[in-house]
């Protein structure tokens, strides 16, 4: 099966409303820094967590993009519209898109 991939170029910014992102990092990587309004479902947790994700078209997003291609072919396999971010935060942030962090210091990827 393809994952459904759109590199940092192919996504709008802003980001259109209404448009879900899935974070399936870490605790740790979540706290210093994501996008804002995200959902953050740690890969670990997703399949007991799956009732949470949306149902329309979502955006997955991981550092680089290797768990969250991961995430988006299982979701796809549970009939889910997603599509994984190639390059994660790590792109995200070098094409200075915004972040926040939850721990009170300038949101960075770790």
């Amino acid at each position: 099966m393809r994952v459904p991939t759109v590199s940092i170029d192919q996504v709008p910014h802003p980001l259109p409303s209404g448009l879900p992102v899935l974070d399936v990092r870490e605790q740790i990587e979540w706290d210093h820094g994501h996008i804002e309004g995200a959902l953050h479902i740690p890969m670990s947790q997703l399949v007991d967590r799956l009732d949470e994700v949306p149902t329309e078209q979502t955006l997955v997003v991981c550092k680089v993009g290797g768990r969250s291609a991961q995430v988006t072919a299982w979701l796809a396999q549970q009939g889910r519209e997603v599509v994984n971010l190639d390059g994660g935060m790590l792109d995200w942030e070098a094409a200075g898109r915004p972040m926040v962090s939850e721990n009170g210091v300038p949101p960075q990827v770790v």
